[in-house]
């Protein structure tokens, strides 16, 4: 019977495009044979400037019943698939201020020896996308957590242009998020569940 394997996928998303990437590898994950929770990072943003943006307060009415994410979902999880869209090349604020929080589990080791791996959308092709993933995953050295990257592993990779991690260009919004893109998630998706369960089955193995 193949190892049990937990895969937490975290995001923050305004508009919508990490939103659909993220459900998207969640489902590729519980076809890969996972147990999966799909959480949202808490919004920081005021009312007044989400209701400025039709786009954003829609979004934010379509996913209110998806659940905020807690410590407990990364202490859970055995794998981490974080979402970000590019913030001038960076991580965005409400992710970051989620695993700013998470200082007592690092100090306690909780967050070493897990699989993680990230995505993003920026605005346009060069907006940000490889430099918002490496610095998203300064975090998972610090963690002591083990980066499973796609890399050029598969075919869709090479359309898909980044070894990062999955990434969309998503233009202001009016961009969907496409087959290209989503082949790409699903390829990154199964790896990192094949890797983590490996892991797992080797660690279990020493005992």
């Amino acid at each position: 019977m193949p190892v049990s394997v937990n895969v937490a996928v975290i995001y923050y998303s305004s508009t919508g495009t990490i939103s659909t990437i993220a459900r998207a590898m969640a489902k590729d994950a519980e076809n890969a044979g996972a147990q999966v929770r799909l959480r949202k990072a808490a919004e920081l943003a005021p009312q007044a400037a989400i209701d400025s943006n039709p786009a954003w307060a829609e979004h934010a009415r379509a996913t209110a019943g998806i659940p905020e994410v807690s410590p407990d979902d990364m202490v859970w999880a055995d794998a981490v698939l974080l979402g970000t869209p590019t913030r001038y090349g960076n991580v965005a604020a409400q992710l970051k201020q989620f695993l700013d929080t998470l200082g007592g589990l690092w100090q306690a080791g909780q967050l070493a020896d897990k699989v993680y791996s990230g995505f993003t959308s920026s605005s346009t092709t060069h907006g940000g996308q490889e430099s918002t993933l490496l610095a998203l995953y300064n975090t998972v050295h610090h963690f002591g957590g083990i980066l499973v990257p796609p890399g050029y592993t598969d075919p869709s990779k090479f359309a898909d242009g980044n070894p990062y991690g999955t990434s969309h260009v998503s233009g202001q919004g009016d961009l969907p998020v496409t087959e290209q893109t989503l082949t790409a998630a699903r390829v990154q998706t199964e790896r990192v569940v094949k890797f983590t369960r490996a892991l797992k089955a080797g660690l279990a193995a020493e005992g």
